[in-house]
């Protein structure tokens, strides 16, 4: 089992400088696999990313969401499909199974259904619920100021960091990470990847 991450950028077009999010990307990406075979930038702002073990996926999907919201002015929409791969390609728009399946048929209803983030996986009863706790998550995420976006990001990369320790990296007082960080919700984000991380453990063959 391995899990997919199908994305495009929304309103990319609208920055004049394409780079204020394709670099930080393209870095994120690269920490976490090789390109063409684990992860492909293509059309300009469609992307696709493998992940060995799936109950990661949600927390790339989070540091994906948090890197582009930086930005201020674009965000991202996604779909998480996980499931077997059985076709190897050279690259990972020639691989193919139900994990890329899962992800491409989640990844077509976004738009009609106005929500960037959803999972399709083997087991349904974990997709009724985990997604309606992303489209409620969705509706704090979605309006991550680019500072919230910020303390998100580094939350998602140093989960053991003290609030003080993090207002060190943004050179912001304490005060105002508890401020930013109620405002972002991340206790709440941090429950629901803590628990799509546990659930699909237990599902896991």
């Amino acid at each position: 089992m391995i899990a997919i991450i199908k994305g495009d950028i929304i309103a990319s077009r609208t920055l004049n400088n394409q780079e204020q999010w394709l670099q930080p990307l393209k870095t994120l990406l690269t920490k976490w696999g090789r390109t063409p075979q684990e992860w492909e930038l293509v059309w300009g702002d469609f992307f696709q990313l493998e992940i060995s073990s799936p109950e990661e996926a949600l927390m790339r999907a989070l540091e994906i969401k948090a890197v582009i919201k930086k930005t201020g002015s674009i965000d991202v929409r996604m779909s998480i499909g996980i499931g077997e791969k059985t076709y190897v390609g050279t690259r990972i728009s020639e691989s193919n199974g139900p994990a890329f399946v899962n992800a491409g048929e989640r990844f077509e209803t976004l738009k009609k259904e106005k929500i960037n983030l959803v999972i399709q996986s083997p087991w349904p009863d974990l997709d009724k619920e985990i997604n309606l706790y992303l489209k409620l998550a969705g509706t704090i995420m979605d309006n991550w100021s680019a500072s919230s976006a910020e303390l998100m990001e580094i939350v998602l990369q140093k989960p053991e960091a003290t609030q003080k320790e993090i207002g060190e990296m943004l050179g912001i007082k304490q005060n105002s990470v508890s401020g930013r960080w109620s405002r972002a919700k991340v206790s709440e984000i941090m429950e629901v990847e803590q628990m799509f991380r546990q659930k699909v453990k237990l599902l896991l063959p």
